[in-house]
């Protein structure tokens, strides 16, 4: 590089050379974290492709998207009254919710709900525990509601990553007990699947659930013929995609930077869930902090001066991408920011600096978004024969609402890679516990028209 200088017969003062290698060393690595158009279409094809291979009864164990059936067969179509109860459990906290389904010019969901918290010890302890207090509460909330002893239909779902032998532990009490309450157990779903029906009662035309928060995933409506672990060919399903895992087989190894492998190696599942770890908000915050800290050491940023507080893994939060990212923020509260973080030093220079880090990590997490869902929308076209599809993706997730550019740079990826595709985005509200309930409201639906 000096003997390239040399050669064109740069004339700079020494400081001003070595401020033009950092320049040049600091996009070199921001480089990195870019994608072109051409890299986006291949992680498309990929993506794709897994997306068969997950379907395929004889490459569904290989695959690293699941696809997996959910057994909901429709969307409601607003014809859908009743009462029903949901169970949203999450993290820490578990929900319970009577939900009144109003058909007719009187179209409505109303919901009335009581929130319990689950004690550490319970949410760490067996499913038994876990039933036995989910009973509780059961019993407490329909004392509370006057309507101790109604028979009502079911909805449950689950908003956090659960281990699936605890899942089904506490599926199977439910199956075996909920008729002391004499509850009808209709569906278990996740929240993304909630999402889509959420929205589904407001928009007809969705048959797509997005979820980019703390974690990401995706589900759709699939033709029947197509899923192979499910006997019959008439009609859809919605598939729960499972889209974290694509890269577990090495599908986006090429794309991933030294940042995220070292997020992936520090990580509780190493290896697992590769495409969640460059989207998900979960992650995020963690990729920044490592190139902040490889800046810092090729002394590209505070003076070369780290802080502990910056050596702390999970440290640098999320929610910093969307508050430096905002238009209406200063540099000066960009450096409060900084500073909360211990680098009380920081200068002008490098709250510029960590702005654009924040801006080049949230725009790849959200062309990767982008470039996963225009894979399942184009797949829903080609399943239809369709020239053009128009259609509504229902979406959550706090990265996806709070950030202030990550939709439109998503919603742009998309239209660029699936032109053939018209989408409308609509934001969900309460995907889990009114999804739960909707579901088991289509449920019942589908199951009257059955025997009708």
């Amino acid at each position: 590089f000096y003997c390239m200088i040399t050669h064109i017969h740069l004339t700079v003062e020494s400081q001003n050379c070595g401020t033009l290698l950092q320049v040049i060393v600091r996009q070199c690595v921001l480089d990195t974290l870019r994608l072109s158009r051409e890299q986006l279409l291949e992680v498309k094809r990929r993506f794709s492709e897994e997306m068969t291979r997950g379907l395929s009864k004889q490459t569904h164990k290989q695959a690293s998207i699941k696809m997996l059936p959910t057994y909901v067969r429709s969307t409601p179509d607003g014809s859908e009254h009743g009462d029903f109860l949901a169970l949203d459990l999450g993290g820490s906290s578990f929900r319970v919710l009577l939900v009144r389904v109003r058909s007719g010019t009187k179209r409505s969901v109303d919901m009335q709900q009581k929130i319990y918290s689950i004690p550490q010890e319970i949410m760490q302890g067996t499913g038994e525990e876990l039933f036995n207090h989910i009973v509780d509460c059961i019993a407490d909330f329909l004392e509370y509601m006057g309507m101790k002893g109604a028979s009502l239909p079911l909805g449950f779902t689950f908003s956090f990553p659960c281990d699936q032998t605890k899942l089904d532990e506490v599926i199977f009490f439910c199956l075996l007990c909920f008729q002391e309450f004499d509850l009808n157990f209709v569906a278990v779903v996740n929240d993304t699947v909630g999402t889509m029906m959420t929205c589904g009662y407001e928009d007809p035309k969705c048959e797509v659930g997005l979820i980019v928060g703390t974690g990401t995933n995706a589900c759709y409506m699939e033709e029947m013929h197509n899923i192979e672990l499910v006997e019959g060919d008439n009609g859809r399903m919605c598939v729960n995609v499972e889209w974290g895992a694509f890269g577990e087989n090495g599908e986006l190894e090429e794309f991933c930077t030294e940042f995220d492998h070292l997020v992936d190696a520090c990580s509780n599942y190493p290896g697992k869930q590769r495409y969640e770890k460059m989207i998900s908000g979960m992650y995020l915050g963690e990729i920044v902090r490592n190139v902040l800290l490889d800046f810092t050491a090729k002394g590209l940023l505070f003076r070369g001066k780290v802080s502990e507080r910056l050596k702390t893994r999970g440290i640098f939060e999320t929610k910093f991408l969307s508050q430096i990212e905002s238009d209406r923020l200063a540099m000066r509260q960009v450096r409060s920011i900084l500073q909360h973080l211990g680098l009380t030093g920081s200068t002008c220079d490098d709250s510029v600096l960590v702005k654009e880090v924040c801006s080049v990590v949230a725009r790849r997490a959200a062309q990767l978004s982008g470039a996963g869902l225009a894979a399942v929308v184009d797949k829903i076209r080609q399943n239809r024969n369709l020239n053009q599809l128009s259609i509504t993706v229902g979406v959550d997730g706090t990265l996806y609402k709070t950030h202030p550019h990550f939709s439109a740079i998503m919603q742009e990826t998309l239209r660029d890679l699936a032109p053939q595709c018209e989408v409308t985005f609509l934001k969900s509200e309460d995907g889990s516990g009114k999804g739960a309930a909707l579901i088991t409201a289509v449920a019942c639906r589908v199951k009257n028209e059955g025997q009708q």
